[in-house]
């Protein structure tokens, strides 16, 4: 009885460790097939296969079709950031960075009408460029581009058609609303220059405010930022500039290289600016403020908003963290917490993958990505006030706005460059009674 039991046992024991070892073996199969190259490689072999064989206008497609389909949903899947760029968008990035393409000068949105049509719509010509020579007007409505209608173009494609090799030509059919009147424009493209940081009045004047204030508003960070900053400094500067105002408001960022230019003009030599930490040590690195040229050494206020990511939130947080150093002190709202590094990798057919390698962090660690920079002083707009001041800040688009909304945006009050300006007034004030730099930065925190 008691070896019969025995056996009973030790057969139920065999029969788990059985039942247990096949489904290990299983689940190990199935997670070895899962990370296997070959037998997804495989897998999309199939899919490309069957998707020119079986669907409808199969014949229509050609192989590259398929597979930047594929690389784009692949890329799109991982973050909100990383993505397959074909060889046209590709050259766009190229341009946007480097801060001059060839094109007509003309800033177009893509506009919804009252009967719901979409409308490529002028936002606003650029002075001294094709589009503004030829009379273009804010609000003209382009109603073709080289004979085809723009009616189902995304901004992106009618971007494309209007951008081209300086000489080239293009033919614009152009409707201007005020007017009806609907006219032909045969322009030749040239080198449009993108300025990336303007004075208060959206030029590159660069007046100094009253109490010797200066103002410079840095629209993104491109490849020409760092020396554009130094010209405006500079004229600033030969004014007599006391205190300053960087305004990074609905700046979403650009090159590592330029954020870490724009803050070393106010730190001393070997500061870390920022480090970032991705999965191999390629991918993570310091970067530290290199001492060439003479530091910039005044109160300051930085402006952010929501909409102020990435490069943004590395010059904000980086300053912010040196306050006794620096004296700056960061003024608005929560800023969008973009906080991570996309490295451009160029592919051998002329395309590219923006990919997402590495997260960013202030010198005293704070992590940007997904919890962004919080101000010293937070002065909340609402998001209606944020849209008009984007039409503020560029004149010619007032002139798409009808007369009620116009006068609206001609009076909003900017309650952040106010406030901004108004402790940077008491700091001031301060100054001249305390020259201790850090009592100063402590009374401009306080306020």
């Amino acid at each position: 009885m008691n070896r019969r039991l025995l056996y009973g046992v030790v057969l139920v024991a065999l029969g788990v460790n059985l039942l247990f070892g096949a489904q290990l073996y299983f689940y190990s199969a199935r997670a070895s097939q899962k990370d296997d190259p070959y037998d997804n490689y495989k897998l999309l072999a199939d899919v490309l296969e069957k998707v020119r064989q079986e669907y409808v206008d199969g014949d229509k497609l050609t192989y590259q079709d398929l597979i930047h389909g594929a690389l784009k949903g692949m890329l799109n899947s991982l973050d909100p950031h990383s993505e397959f760029m074909d060889p046209e968008k590709f050259e766009v990035l190229k341009n946007d960075t480097e801060g001059e393409f060839g094109g007509l000068g003309i800033e177009v949105e893509v506009k919804a009408e009252a009967n719901k049509d979409k409308i490529l719509t002028v936002v606003e010509p650029m002075e001294d460029t094709p589009g503004f020579r030829a009379g273009i007007m804010p609000q003209d409505q382009i109603l073709k581009i080289d004979g085809r209608s723009t009616q189902h173009f995304d901004l992106e494609e009618a971007v494309k058609r209007l951008r081209g090799q300086p000489g080239t030509t293009v033919t614009i059919t152009v409707r201007r609303p005020s007017t009806g009147v609907i006219k032909d424009f045969k322009l030749e493209r040239a080198v449009i220059k993108v300025d990336t940081v303007k004075d208060i009045n959206d030029k590159r004047d660069f007046p100094l405010g009253e109490n010797g204030i200066g103002y410079v508003r840095l629209t993104q960070f491109g490849e020409k930022t760092s020396d554009e900053l130094d010209k405006a400094l500079k004229k600033l500067g030969d004014q007599g500039m006391k205190a300053l105002i960087i305004d990074l408001r609905d700046n979403p960022g650009g090159l590592l290289e330029q954020a870490g230019q724009v803050c070393e003009k106010f730190l001393p030599r070997g500061q870390l600016i920022v480090s970032t930490v991705g999965r191999g040590p390629a991918s993570s690195s310091e970067y530290r403020a290199n001492g060439h040229g003479k530091r910039i050494d005044l109160p300051m206020v930085i402006l952010v908003n929501g909409n102020s990511a990435s490069a943004s939130e590395i010059v904000a947080g980086c300053l912010q963290d040196y306050q006794s150093t620096t004296h700056a002190i960061v003024v608005g709202e929560q800023t969008f917490g973009k906080g991570s590094v996309q490295s451009i990798l160029p592919l051998a057919d002329g395309s590219a993958l923006r990919l997402t390698t590495a997260k960013y962090y202030t010198p005293s660690k704070k992590v940007i990505h997904e919890h962004g920079i919080t101000p010293d002083i937070v002065v909340p707009m609402t998001a209606a006030e944020e849209v008009d001041l984007i039409y503020k800040h560029m004149a010619g688009a007032l002139d798409m706005l009808d007369a009620k909304d116009r006068e609206r945006v001609e009076r909003l009050h900017d309650r952040q460059l106010e406030r901004a300006a108004d402790l940077l007034k008491g700091v001031l004030l301060y100054a001249q009674h305390s020259p201790s730099p850090s009592r100063v930065a402590a009374a401009a925190a306080a306020q």
